[in-house]
């Protein structure tokens, strides 16, 4: 049996308590969507263990609690690189 890639894309308006799920998906559909984040310069994170608890949360939910401190280091990455500051590696370590 062939494992799918699974594919989560999260946003996280000023107005809001926490991040949501705004897509989610496996096999050609986490293609997809990795496909339009490469296309429009949307950073990409590659974590196993989260995008697992990720993909099983409805679109739309808030992200689990559990997930906050993985997610808000991921963000503060992605804003430091934004900003300049920040370097390449896109947490590949943190694949499990």
């Amino acid at each position: 049996m062939s494992v799918k890639q699974k594919a989560c894309a999260l946003r996280y308006p000023k107005d809001a308590d926490a991040p949501f799920i705004s897509v989610s998906g496996k096999g050609t559909r986490a293609e997809k969507i990795i496909q339009i984040a490469k296309e429009n310069k949307i950073p990409l994170v590659k974590d196993d263990a989260l995008v697992e608890v990720l993909s099983i949360q409805e679109v739309g939910s808030l992200i689990p609690e559990e997930t906050y401190s993985a997610i808000a280091t991921i963000f503060a990455f992605i804003a430091k690189m934004e900003d300049g500051d920040g370097g390449k590696e896109l947490f590949e370590g943190r694949s499990r």
